[in-house]
């Protein structure tokens, strides 16, 4: 790593020595460049770096300032924590994020309000369902047509969240486990998600970025067996959770590994903001689907699961619960199924709905089309003008809050009264827990960070949206 310190290391170019670094260049302090038989060789290093260890430049020359990415250690994206050490303690731990930004919050601005699904779908890509729901019932509520979305749709967007919730969790299952040497984890995590992405390619044509969950209602119903197939994976998911508890539970390695590692008391995960698993396994049941029902939560029953000791094996067993009380809500989910239509009746908001998928899988069949040319030319007219244009909202700002698989997810829209979003703003959960990094990894092993960062289970697309 350059530092101050690397200036009189053998082979380093001295300022005052022939060939040293030009000054004026913008990759390469005094100690960063040295000449070869092919040329001057430039050490290129973040921006931040000189900054950074300057701090430390008059402390013992034990303590080691290291970067730890930018990379992949379980979480979701590019992650990049600068740490100082003090042989194997890790001593101070900074987050640095950014290495993913896609600008989609500022993309919204330019697109009408059903466009927008497209776009937030694709921030917390582990969970893309929880991003469209969050962002149609903010939509909904400047509307004022809460209480008109269909029941049927309302039910099939739970059903939908819930199945995501399972596959996220079961991505978090896969990573972590890879990331502290249990491989079999990684392989049945990945497993099980696999037969979810197919429900959910079977329902919406695509596996990820589904753009389903639509203002007013959903893109489309249930096609024909994907009600059995849901019930298959029920009866075959509630199994393969006891062997995910059978497998590391009682497993001395996996204990020893993740018991007292990357510990955050209530006290601290409230002072920060934190929500979700970490927040429940410090103690508090704070779960939005019970303290702020939406989507008719406040209709179905299922437990919060808790605990107090505020670990990263806490972590772990909470979300196995997690996945068997997502199991009783899908089941509740699939007996309150009834037939009626998916979008709200209101032709001046609703988008089609009626999309029987095509050959290509894109909701496009000739049928639908030939309904849509035949019909009328106002008919077709107003298809056109919905479709390019779209919907006028409004004028006002609401903030609406649902239970992610990483905690809190809030969707905090502004309307002008035109027909795109004058401003979006998401409270993304992986943005906020990640504050809780240095809390959990400060004082600990430097082995430790990945299982503390893995416990918090950030989702990198959500954090730099």
């Amino acid at each position: 790593m350059p530092s101050s310190r690397l200036t009189d290391a053998p082979g380093a170019a001295r300022a005052d020595a022939p060939g040293a670094a030009r000054t004026d260049d913008p990759y390469a302090g005094a100690a960063e460049s040295r000449r070869t038989t092919e040329g001057r060789v430039y050490t290129v290093t973040g921006g931040d770096w000189d900054t950074v260890v300057g701090g430390v430049e008059d402390l013992d020359d034990e303590r080691i300032v290291v970067n730890m990415g930018p990379q992949h250690p379980s979480t979701h994206g590019v992650l990049r924590l600068v740490l100082e050490l003090e042989g194997e303690t890790c001593t101070e731990a900074r987050v640095i994020v950014g290495y993913l930004h896609t600008g989609i919050e500022k993309s919204l601005e330019f697109r009408s309000w059903t466009q927008g699904v497209t776009f937030v779908t694709r921030m917390d890509y582990l969970s893309p369902f929880f991003n469209e729901t969050a962002y149609c019932l903010s939509v909904e509520q400047l509307l004022g047509i809460t209480a008109d979305v269909p029941e049927r749709a309302t039910v099939i967007r739970v059903l939908m969240m819930e199945l995501n919730r399972i596959a996220s969790h079961c991505v978090w299952l896969a990573t972590a486990g890879l990331e502290v040497g249990a491989l079999s984890a990684m392989l049945y995590g990945f497993r099980e998600r696999e037969i979810i992405m197919d429900i959910f390619e079977m329902t919406t044509g695509l596996r990820m970025n589904h753009a389903y969950v639509r203002p007013g209602g959903l893109a489309q119903d249930l096609p024909p067996g994907t009600v059995e197939k849901i019930e298959d994976f029920l009866a075959i998911m509630a199994k393969r959770v006891d062997e995910y508890e059978g497998l590391l539970s009682a497993n001395p390695i996996w204990i020893r590994r993740l018991s007292s590692v990357g510990c955050l008391d209530l006290t601290g995960c409230v002072a920060l903001g934190v929500t979700g698993p970490v927040l429940r396994s410090a103690g508090l049941a704070w779960d939005l689907r019970k303290a702020m029902p939406y989507c008719g939560y406040e209709n179905y029953e299922f437990d919060v699961p808790t605990s107090t000791d505020a670990d990263c094996f806490a972590r772990y067993l909470i979300r196995m619960q997690e996945m068997r009380e997502s199991l009783k809500i899908i089941a509740q989910a699939l007996d309150r199924l009834r037939p009626g239509p998916v979008m709200i009746g209101d032709k001046k908001i609703a988008w089609p709905s009626q999309l029987a998928l095509g050959a290509d899988g894109l909701g496009n069949s000739l049928d639908h089309i030939r309904e849509i040319m035949g019909t009328s030319m106002e008919a077709l007219i107003h298809h056109f003008k919905l479709v390019t244009e779209g919907f006028r909202v409004p004028a006002g700002q609401v903030y609406t809050a649902i239970e992610s698989p990483r905690g809190e997810l809030g969707c905090h829209v502004v309307s002008d009264g035109g027909t795109r979003p004058y401003r979006a703003h998401m409270r993304d959960p992986s943005f906020v827990n990640l504050q809780a990094t240095p809390a959990m990894c400060e004082g600990g092993m430097v082995a430790d960070v990945i299982a503390a960062v893995a416990s918090i289970d950030p989702v990198m697309g959500g954090v730099d949206r």
